[in-house]
Protein backbone atom coordinates (compact mmCIF):
# COMPACT_ATOMS: atom_id res chain seq x y z
CA UNK A 1 0.00 0.00 0.00
CA UNK A 2 0.99 3.76 -1.16
CA UNK A 3 2.06 5.43 2.57
CA UNK A 4 0.85 8.99 2.80
CA UNK A 5 4.52 10.14 2.28
CA UNK A 6 4.56 8.81 -1.27
CA UNK A 7 1.11 9.67 -1.94
CA UNK A 8 1.50 13.60 -0.68
CA UNK A 9 4.99 13.20 -2.41
CA UNK A 10 4.01 12.59 -5.37
CA UNK A 11 1.01 15.40 -5.50
CA UNK A 12 3.06 17.72 -4.91
CA UNK A 13 5.79 16.49 -7.84
CA UNK A 14 2.59 16.66 -10.07
CA UNK A 15 1.53 19.82 -9.07
CA UNK A 16 5.71 21.03 -9.83
CA UNK A 17 4.89 19.61 -12.83
CA UNK A 18 2.33 21.12 -13.82
CA UNK A 19 3.71 24.60 -13.22
CA UNK A 20 7.07 23.44 -14.96
CA UNK A 21 9.00 25.96 -16.41
CA UNK A 22 7.12 28.89 -14.17
CA UNK A 23 10.11 29.26 -11.91
CA UNK A 24 10.39 27.98 -8.18
CA UNK A 25 6.69 27.40 -6.34
CA UNK A 26 6.31 28.31 -2.59
CA UNK A 27 5.89 25.07 -0.68
CA UNK A 28 2.73 27.21 1.15
CA UNK A 29 1.40 27.37 -1.66
CA UNK A 30 1.86 23.23 -3.01
CA UNK A 31 0.60 22.39 0.55
CA UNK A 32 -2.68 24.72 0.83
CA UNK A 33 -3.77 23.50 -3.40
CA UNK A 34 -3.23 19.78 -2.67
CA UNK A 35 -4.16 19.83 0.89
CA UNK A 36 -0.92 18.24 2.12
CA UNK A 37 0.16 19.39 6.19
CA UNK A 38 3.21 21.95 5.49
CA UNK A 39 5.38 20.57 8.20
CA UNK A 40 5.20 17.12 6.88
CA UNK A 41 5.60 18.45 3.09
CA UNK A 42 8.36 20.34 3.93
CA UNK A 43 9.95 16.68 5.27
CA UNK A 44 9.09 15.03 2.13
CA UNK A 45 10.40 18.04 -0.53
CA UNK A 46 13.61 18.10 1.04
CA UNK A 47 14.03 14.28 0.63
CA UNK A 48 13.55 14.71 -3.02
CA UNK A 49 15.70 17.37 -3.17
CA UNK A 50 18.62 15.35 -1.63
CA UNK A 51 18.21 12.72 -3.77
CA UNK A 52 18.41 15.09 -6.76
CA UNK A 53 14.66 15.20 -8.19
CA UNK A 54 14.35 19.36 -7.15
CA UNK A 55 16.06 22.61 -6.84
CA UNK A 56 15.28 25.00 -4.26
CA UNK A 57 15.97 28.71 -3.97
CA UNK A 58 15.81 31.07 -0.65
CA UNK A 59 14.43 34.31 -0.72
CA UNK A 60 12.15 36.76 -3.05
CA UNK A 61 11.50 34.34 -5.95
CA UNK A 62 11.53 31.12 -3.82
CA UNK A 63 10.54 27.79 -3.21
CA UNK A 64 10.92 24.61 -5.29
CA UNK A 65 11.40 23.69 -8.69
CA UNK A 66 11.77 20.04 -10.58
CA UNK A 67 15.43 19.24 -11.21
CA UNK A 68 15.00 17.77 -14.14
CA UNK A 69 12.44 17.64 -16.55
CA UNK A 70 9.08 15.58 -15.80
CA UNK A 71 9.17 13.29 -18.36
CA UNK A 72 12.28 12.10 -17.29
CA UNK A 73 11.42 11.22 -13.79
CA UNK A 74 9.22 8.42 -12.93
CA UNK A 75 6.36 7.25 -10.67
CA UNK A 76 8.37 4.49 -9.59
CA UNK A 77 11.78 6.85 -8.68
CA UNK A 78 9.62 8.57 -6.37
CA UNK A 79 7.65 5.84 -4.66
CA UNK A 80 11.07 4.29 -3.97
CA UNK A 81 12.40 7.49 -2.88
CA UNK A 82 9.59 7.97 -0.65
CA UNK A 83 8.54 4.39 0.72
CA UNK A 84 11.59 1.93 -0.19
CA UNK A 85 11.55 -1.05 -2.36
CA UNK A 86 8.05 -1.80 -4.34
CA UNK A 87 8.55 -5.22 -3.47
CA UNK A 88 5.71 -6.71 -1.03
CA UNK A 89 7.97 -9.14 0.74
CA UNK A 90 12.01 -8.82 0.59
CA UNK A 91 12.92 -12.06 -0.99
CA UNK A 92 11.87 -10.71 -4.35
CA UNK A 93 13.04 -7.27 -3.77
CA UNK A 94 15.91 -6.47 -6.53
CA UNK A 95 17.66 -3.36 -4.53
CA UNK A 96 16.51 -4.27 -0.85
CA UNK A 97 17.09 -8.59 -1.56
CA UNK A 98 16.91 -10.21 2.30
CA UNK A 99 15.79 -13.96 2.56
CA UNK A 100 13.10 -14.76 4.72
CA UNK A 101 14.04 -16.58 7.73
CA UNK A 102 10.85 -19.21 7.53
CA UNK A 103 11.91 -20.13 4.08
CA UNK A 104 13.44 -24.11 3.54
CA UNK A 105 13.35 -23.76 -0.45
CA UNK A 106 12.77 -20.05 -2.17
CA UNK A 107 12.54 -21.90 -5.40
CA UNK A 108 9.67 -23.60 -4.48
CA UNK A 109 7.69 -21.17 -2.33
CA UNK A 110 4.68 -20.11 -3.91
CA UNK A 111 4.31 -16.71 -1.61
CA UNK A 112 7.16 -16.04 -3.46
CA UNK A 113 6.51 -16.76 -7.36
CA UNK A 114 3.35 -14.74 -6.83
CA UNK A 115 4.23 -11.89 -5.07
CA UNK A 116 7.33 -11.53 -7.78
CA UNK A 117 4.32 -11.28 -10.40
CA UNK A 118 3.17 -8.31 -8.09
CA UNK A 119 6.44 -6.72 -8.06
CA UNK A 120 6.85 -7.26 -11.72
CA UNK A 121 3.57 -5.90 -12.54
CA UNK A 122 3.88 -2.64 -10.21
CA UNK A 123 7.47 -1.95 -11.07
CA UNK A 124 6.24 -1.97 -14.90
CA UNK A 125 3.14 0.64 -14.45
CA UNK A 126 5.32 2.69 -11.82
CA UNK A 127 8.58 2.58 -13.87
CA UNK A 128 6.68 3.43 -17.39
CA UNK A 129 4.96 6.16 -15.77
CA UNK A 130 6.33 9.68 -15.89
CA UNK A 131 5.64 12.92 -14.12
CA UNK A 132 4.46 14.66 -17.23
CA UNK A 133 2.41 11.47 -17.99
CA UNK A 134 0.34 11.66 -14.08
CA UNK A 135 -0.01 15.80 -14.67
CA UNK A 136 -1.51 14.92 -18.38
CA UNK A 137 -3.90 12.43 -17.31
CA UNK A 138 -7.75 13.75 -16.92
CA UNK A 139 -9.70 13.70 -13.42
CA UNK A 140 -11.28 10.23 -12.75
CA UNK A 141 -14.58 10.96 -12.32
CA UNK A 142 -16.81 11.03 -9.60
CA UNK A 143 -17.90 7.72 -7.66
CA UNK A 144 -21.69 8.14 -7.02
CA UNK A 145 -23.09 5.98 -4.26
CA UNK A 146 -26.61 5.93 -4.04
CA UNK A 147 -28.58 5.37 -1.09
CA UNK A 148 -32.16 3.63 -1.51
Amino acid sequence: MLSSKAKYGLKAMVHLTRREGEGAVLIADIAQSERIPRKFLDAILLELKIQGYLTSKKGKGGGYALARPSASISVGDIVRVLDGPLAPVPCVSRQSYRRCEDCADEAACAVRAVMQEVRDAVATILDNTTLADMASRKPAAPVLVYDI
